[in-house]
């Protein structure tokens, strides 16, 4: 017979897969991510802006930008995605002011290739493909869905200012949120 061919009652029986044969998937961290020190983030910040963001900017009668470079001592690039402003349009008359504050030409807007206008799985998609976001949210879902994606930071708008989270890469999932201290306001 042929080295190729196979002889019959000469098969080789198979083993058993054990524990060290299973094939392990490792994530593969980004070259930006040096000892978890995102060195994408830098300014000019790169800030994402989320519904309820702007709607809490607009009852603490901050604006955006503004309230942005006070927070982050730096100058910011703020992006609004597709999916905010659909959201902001379905939400109606109501919420006039703040599609209008959200159609500011200093913001730039990000196209989104989805299907849907749910502006949280989005925004997620975004930072987990470029570590180079900051995201501006108030929402308690997102930001636990965020932490997933270490590097990124929250500015959040609290009564009187904005304040700033650490990145949740230093955060252990058992341990107490920080507390927020408020950056303050010049003047």
């Amino acid at each position: 017979p042929r080295l190729n061919q196979k002889v019959p009652g000469q098969e080789k029986p198979k083993q058993p897969v054990t524990k060290e044969d299973e094939v392990k998937t490792v994530t593969v961290a980004p070259s930006a991510m040096f000892f978890s020190y995102n060195s994408q983030l830098g300014p000019p910040y790169h800030i994402i802006l989320d519904t309820n963001f702007i709607n809490f900017s607009i009852q603490n009668k901050l604006d955006p930008m503004k309230a942005s470079m006070d927070c982050l001592y730096a100058k910011c690039t703020i992006y609004i995605t597709d999916c905010v402003m659909g959201e902001l349009e379905k939400l109606g008359q109501k919420y006039r002011v703040a599609l209008r504050i959200a159609r500011d030409p200093r913001f730039e807007r990000l196209p989104c290739t989805h299907k849907g206008i749910y502006a949280d799985d989005c925004i997620c998609d975004r930072v987990a493909q470029s570590r180079c976001y900051i995201v501006a949210t108030c929402d308690r879902d997102l930001k636990r869905r965020i932490p997933v994606c270490p590097s990124c930071t929250l500015p959040i708008a609290s009564t009187a200012s904005s304040a700033c989270r650490r990145p949740s890469a230093h955060r252990d999932s058992r341990s107490k949120p920080e507390k927020l201290q408020p950056n303050p306001l010049p003047g």
